[in-house]
């Protein structure tokens, strides 16, 4: 699929995503649902498409990432990788799918086998270092995810910003160096004050992203639809509206409605044609059915 410009991309490697944190380029994640948005990300330009299991929310309409499973992740995955095939993938693996080392592998083999994902991302830092070790032992492309991490949600007793203490501040960066010290080639940092996370990244050697984490980390991610303005139940603070769709789509919905009620659409350029002549046949067809 053509990129910006109509050149063919070419997908992001591992080893590019490791080297930005020393040749400094700012990569950029989006977090994405569905084929028609992965498209977008494609054709947009951004590095790293990724299947957050915030699709629960987005696309299912719970109130919360907990209710995500592997297949309902699979097969979001699977439409983005047809979306954006040339767009490195990422795959979050969702609640309680690694919480064993066998079945953090299991789970993580479906991401890549089945849906062709190019890497996985559970959550947790020091105390799910075993777990992100025993995926990269195995030759798993693997990323973790840290701060806020939405599978802890009543643990923290709901979203709220992490960090804000010396001590707390030091429990990430120690789970940051766990995540680093398993081997994975990148990690993420959620709600979390930016000069924690920028002097956190500095002492790491694999690049960092962040989602409300300031803009001191070796990328950022945000959610497609939160972005584009579809999904308007609620904008988190560090989320920044760079258009707003759903406006648009509602007033051509309200639009299409009117147009309908009022007999303006379908016009003419809408319709199908068919001959006179045959047209005038089945007529007499239908009315010598009627006569019969």
């Amino acid at each position: 699929m053509a990129g910006e410009g109509g050149q063919e991309r070419k997908k992001r490697s591992i080893t590019e995503i490791r080297e930005s944190k020393k040749t400094g380029e700012k990569m950029v994640y989006m977090s994405v649902p569905d084929y028609t948005s992965a498209k977008w990300a494609e054709v947009g330009g951004v590095d790293v498409a990724v299947v957050g299991d915030s699709l629960a929310m987005i696309a299912h309409g719970h109130p919360n990432t907990i209710p995500a499973t592997m297949d309902m992740m699979i097969m979001h995955a699977l439409a983005v990788r047809r979306g954006a095939p040339n767009t490195f993938v990422l795959g979050c693996m969702p609640y309680q799918s690694y919480n064993t080392p066998d079945r953090a592998l299991e789970n993580a083999a479906r991401f890549m086998q089945e849906a062709a994902s190019d890497a996985v991302k559970p959550q947790g830092g020091k105390s799910q270092a075993h777990i992100l070790r025993t995926l990269v032992d195995a030759g798993i492309p693997t990323a973790s995810h840290i701060g806020l991490t939405p599978h802890t949600i009543a643990v923290f007793g709901g979203f709220k910003i992490q960090g804000r203490t010396a001590d707390a501040a030091m429990k990430i960066l120690e789970d940051a160096l766990a995540i680093e010290d398993a081997g994975c080639f990148m990690l993420e940092f959620e709600a979390v004050p930016g000069k924690i996370a920028t002097l956190i990244s500095r002492q790491l050697e694999i690049p960092t992203i962040g989602i409300g984490a300031g803009a001191g980390t070796d990328g950022q991610i945000l959610l497609c639809h939160d972005l584009l303005g579809v999904f308007t139940d609620f904008k988190p603070k560090f989320t920044k509206r760079f258009a707003n769709l759903t406006e648009v789509a509602v007033d051509g919905i309200s639009r299409y409605v009117r147009e309908v009620k009022d007999g303006t659409f379908p016009e003419e350029d809408h319709t199908y044609a068919v001959s006179e002549e045959e047209y005038e046949k089945f007529a007499s067809m239908v009315e010598n059915r009627r006569q019969m």
